[in-house]
């Protein structure tokens, strides 16, 4: 009796592992094994550039709001402490939007927290 070894399964594994590598370079989008050890490199640094996607977001809504404080004659330390002072409960991602989208808006949110 011949050996049962599952090829259905096998060559089913290694077409979705090619399959992940598809646009890769050279030997990595064509052997098995360079395939699947770049999937898993590639999988490891998407891992880590979420997380590092959000600290580098928050660093750039930093920069965009400390840029429009200074229009208005202020520094990003003391809008935020101000804005904590009078309890105003607005986080950096709305500021910086505000900042970015509506300096207007961004102005009358500087003037009441400073006021």
């Amino acid at each position: 009796m011949p050996r049962s070894v599952n090829a259905v399964a096998s060559r089913k594994r290694r077409k979705r592992m090619l399959a992940k590598a598809k646009g890769y370079w050279g030997r990595r989008s064509k052997v098995t094994t360079v395939a699947k050890h770049s999937v898993e490199k590639a999988g490891q640094h998407a891992y880590s550039g979420r997380k590092l996607k959000k600290r580098v977001m928050r660093n750039i809504w930093t920069v965009r709001i400390n840029a429009a404080a200074r229009d208005n004659n202020t520094t990003y330390s003391k809008l935020i402490g101000a804005l904590n002072k009078k309890n105003i409960d607005i986080n950096r991602k709305v500021l910086a939007q505000l900042a970015y989208d509506n300096p207007a808006a961004f102005t009358e949110v500087v003037k009441f927290a400073m006021s």
